[in-house]
């Protein structure tokens, strides 16, 4: 009879779990070392054990539990650009760019419904903001909340800057999951500023190609936000009272005092180039309009017809690490609850 085969379905990337848990059992020995003769010494080999345990947890393996034949096994990739010119006010009239995204976003996940879905972001860096969940509310919620990224703390736009976050997503949904169809949807005006200053005559360097990517992705669209005129963007220091829909002031030049406000346009040249190295679509967004061209062409049954809708379910099998770990923390809290009853009474 072949044994199950075991997988990882990691919750951090692997150098994070090697840099936490390696620091944290580095640090276990060490206390150990220092505390030989002293009676301590088995007090540190149960918190490695309990790092060692947590550690198990987070590499979250799993084992084949069955095999599904499922009507949609796609997993939809959000890339958002959350950068300043996102909160140019010319979407839909006078509204900020990011009001058309968070529709977007929103309604997109209505219009493919029983997905798994992922969030990625990026402003002055790029971040995975939601790994692969099955969850559509919590994509809707983060959506809900979306906000552009603090002024004083922006370094410029480079719509290549979530590529490095996409192709380990990408690569590793692959790995994982290699039959599951796999749709990127980037949302983006295309501004590429990098950190020049508002105004600067000298262009910025050319964005990197999403062409590697095309092999991994199945489907999706690239979609651009902003006017031609552009328009300006309210300042925004993380509260309430800055931002679009307030009095705050308008982004301008800091280098140059004085300066009017900044303009931000969209750059559709750079969107639709990107669209081509994706193999997929570009849309020009302008209004709070539904979204079903944006996924008419997209039918993850014929995608998949290639025998990819043969899905493997796989069991978690981390329960009874989790349960040696329930112990060893119950036994230190005994351990500590013991020590501070004699503390008490020595002190009295």
């Amino acid at each position: 009879m072949e044994a199950a085969r075991v997988i990882l379905r990691m919750i951090w990337p692997g150098w994070a779990l090697l840099l936490v848990f390696g620091t944290l059992l580095g640090l276990c020995a060490w206390a150990w070392w220092r505390s030989r003769g002293d009676g301590t010494g088995a007090d540190w080999l149960r918190r490695a054990a309990m790092v060692c345990c947590t550690l198990v947890i987070g590499l979250g393996p799993a084992v084949p539990a069955s095999t599904e034949q499922v009507a949609t096994n796609a997993e939809v990739f959000f890339v958002v650009d959350r950068t300043g010119s996102m909160a140019a006010e010319d979407h839909a009239g006078s509204e900020p760019r990011l009001a058309g995204v968070r529709h977007d976003v929103t309604a997109l996940v209505e219009a493919l419904p029983g997905a798994s879905y992922s969030v990625i972001s990026f402003d002055s860096q790029a971040a995975r903001q939601l790994p692969l969940t099955g969850d559509a509310g919590a994509v809707r919620a983060w959506a809900e909340t979306l906000v552009q990224e603090i002024t004083r703390y922006s370094a410029g736009s480079r719509v290549d800057r979530p590529l490095e976050e996409l192709t380990e997503a990408l690569t590793g949904a692959r790995e994982r999951n290699p039959q599951n169809v796999r749709l990127v949807f980037l949302l983006s005006d295309g501004e590429n500023t990098e950190d020049a200053p508002v105004g600067d005559d000298v262009a910025p360097a050319e964005p990197r190609s999403f062409a590697p990517l095309a092999p991994l992705v199945d489907g999706g669209a690239v979609l651009g936000y902003g006017t031609a005129d552009g328009g300006r963007m309210r300042s925004y220091d993380g509260t309430a009272d800055s931002g679009p829909g307030t009095d705050a002031p308008y982004i301008t030049d800091p280098e140059r005092p004085g300066s009017p406000p900044a303009v931000s346009r969209i750059d559709e040249t750079t969107l639709r180039r990107i669209a081509d190295q994706l193999g997929v679509p570009y849309a020009h967004r302008t209004e709070l309009d539904p979204v079903d061209g944006l996924v008419a062409g997209i039918d993850v049954e014929e995608i998949a017809a290639d025998g990819r809708r043969v899905v493997q379910v796989h069991r978690d099998v981390g329960w009874p690490v989790a349960f040696v770990l329930a112990l060893l923390v119950a036994w230190e809290a005994y351990v500590q609850a013991a020590r501070a009853a004699r503390l008490r009474r020595v002190v009295r």
